[in-house]
């Protein structure tokens, strides 16, 4: 298989003064690996978060895949991804245009947050992170479970959701636990399935 032209493999490694050496870029250029193809098509009813419940008025959460492009990451830079049971995906908001520094959320009363308090959609660089469960992989196909992501989203990284390093039971949750508190209980959770195909 012939190497993507994009793709451009590691030679050795940095020196010890590299942070010191290079400047901190104020531009990136970023291009996405794939493509998330679900049966979302509208944000208005695509489920907050893919491990939460269905709220009124949002559609069920399907199945979906992620075509990765191959012009872009070669289909060996998937090998050893099937052995785990979820992935984080970052993508990019790509409807959204611009963005506020302070929200009002869907939940709870009428007040304005910090927009980085929050998990709205409309933000400086249109960046999205979800957790999603991994089926199986075919080719350059992954098979996900249910997502909170439009059909179409572009996704420029993938890496494996690890419960030691991921996982803080124990974490606070700022002012979504004191509305928590006065609801009386946390927003309902998705039992995830183990097994896979």
């Amino acid at each position: 298989m012939s190497t993507p032209p994009r793709f451009k493999e590691h030679k050795g490694s940095p020196g010890r003064d590299y942070t010191g050496a290079v400047q901190t870029p104020h531009e990136l250029i970023i291009r996405p690996i794939g493509v998330i193809r679900s049966e979302h098509k509208e944000r208005y009813g695509t489920p907050r978060q893919a491990a939460v419940d269905n709220e009124v008025g949002q559609r069920m959460s399907t199945d979906a895949q992620l075509e990765l492009f191959l012009d872009q990451v070669p289909v060996q830079a998937l090998q050893d991804l099937d052995g785990f049971s979820h992935i984080w995906l970052i993508g990019n908001f790509h409807l959204n245009k611009g963005w506020n520094a302070t929200v009002m959320p869907p939940r709870g009363p009428r007040i304005k947050r910090g927009l980085l308090s929050t998990r709205a959609p409309h933000r400086p660089n249109g960046l999205s992170l979800s957790c999603v469960e991994l089926h199986k992989i075919e080719k350059n196909i992954l098979f996900l479970g249910r997502v909170d992501i439009l059909d179409g989203t572009p996704i420029f990284d993938i890496k494996p959701y690890l419960p030691f390093a991921d996982s803080f039971p124990e974490a606070k949750a700022g002012w979504v636990d004191q509305l928590e508190n006065k609801e009386g209980s946390p927003p309902s959770k998705t039992t995830l399935s183990p097994t896979k195909d």
